[in-house]
Parts: C-alpha cells; structure tokens; sequence
C-alpha cells in the first residue's frame, strides 16, 4: 500500500461507472509508490498539468487530498479521456482533453506532472517535452520514468517494455529508456533543484521518481 488513506482511494474510484475501471483506480492507488511520491513531494502543488493523463486518477486523488487547486489533463487516449471527463461530473476544477504529447502545448501552471510518458517517444521528442514542462511550470516538475543504471532491476525493464511494445501500440518510438540525467540536467539548466528518488516499490522494475522545484 502507498500509505494515502484508503477511503479518500475509495471516494476517487467511485467516481468512475465501469466495474473494471474502479478495480484498475483502487489498485493502482492503492499500491502505486508514485502516488504518495506526488502527494509528498513539494507541498501544494497549485494548477497542475498532467500530461498523459489516462483516465485522470491523479488528479482526482490530488484535489480530494488538497494537493492541487486545479487539474487540466491530456491523453491520446480518447476513451481514458471520455471516463476522465465523465468522473468529472462537470466540476470546474477539472479539464479533460485528447492530445498528443509530442505536440500538444502545456499552458502556464504551478505543477507539471509526467508519469510513465517519455520512454514512449523519441529522444528529440522528449527532450522537446522536458523543455516545454520546464518552460510552463512556475514551481514543480513531477516526472516518473525507467532509468538503464539500477543494475538488474533495469534488465527485467528493458526486456519487459520490450515485449509490450511488441504485442501494444503506443503513439510514439518503440520503448526508449534513456539516463536519467537527460531529464535531470535539462531541468536543472532550466533553474530547477532535483532530487531522483527510488519509485518501483514491491515491483522488480527500474522506476524513479525526479522531482524538480524553484
């Protein structure tokens, strides 16, 4: 479990009318160390961007916590994006869109969040979305993402987001897992202070959290 209290988990997937997606939220919640990783890291996180939102949980979750004024979220996805906008309910606080990471502009805002969204690009297309994040966010930029240096955790990762590519499309590169110093040192040149923490949890996998603030 991530430690965020279970009911505030129960009240965000109760937002959601499909059976199988309230199971989906609850779990990954529930158990997801990025979640208490976003709720801990700098305090309030003010208008936030989330960019490759999905089916929009963490937004929800951030604003029933009071972690977050405000959520505009964008996803390729235009069934995640449909849930998203319907667990809404209309509630101005939210806004939901379809949009293309690798295009899409992100507008002014305190907080930008980036979970598990570059490695699905290429590198020119990432490092043009960490420049854009950098630009946009007054305070925090939130990224989690694969690292290639954490030993055999990483192995088990390069060959599992090799055979996803394999059988799922993704919009974007084939799976790119680049040094994490490609994000970090772009953020820190933007004026950022970072810091890289461990974010796989229970799981095998070479996750990490790089949270930046000014």
């Amino acid at each position: 479990m991530t430690g965020i209290d279970r009911a505030v988990i129960k009240k965000v997937a109760e937002r959601y009318t499909r059976t199988g997606t309230k199971f989906y939220v609850h779990g990954k919640l529930g158990s997801d160390p990025i979640c208490a990783q976003v709720v801990l890291a700098a305090g309030d996180l003010g208008t936030l961007v989330d960019v490759g939102c999905g089916r929009g949980q963490m937004g929800f979750l951030l604003l029933e916590l009071g972690k977050a004024k405000r959520v505009v979220g964008y996803d390729w996805d235009q069934e995640k994006i449909d849930e998203a906008i319907a667990a809404a309910g209309g509630d101005e606080q939210f806004h939901f869109h379809v949009g293309d990471t690798r295009t899409e502009e992100i507008q002014p805002c305190d907080t930008v969040l980036m979970l598990d969204v570059l490695h699905y690009l290429t590198d020119d297309e990432q490092d043009a979305l960490v420049q854009r994040a950098a630009k946009s966010a007054r305070h925090t930029v939130i990224v989690r993402e694969l690292d290639p240096d954490r030993g055999w955790r990483s192995s088990v990762t390069s060959a599992q987001e090799s055979i996803t590519t394999f059988f799922r499309y993704n919009v974007g590169a084939r799976v790119r897992i680049r040094p994490i110093s490609c994000i970090t040192e772009r953020l820190a040149a933007a004026g950022f202070t970072v810091r890289v923490e461990p974010s796989w949890g229970s799981t095998p996998f070479a996750n990490v959290a790089v949270i930046a603030s000014r």
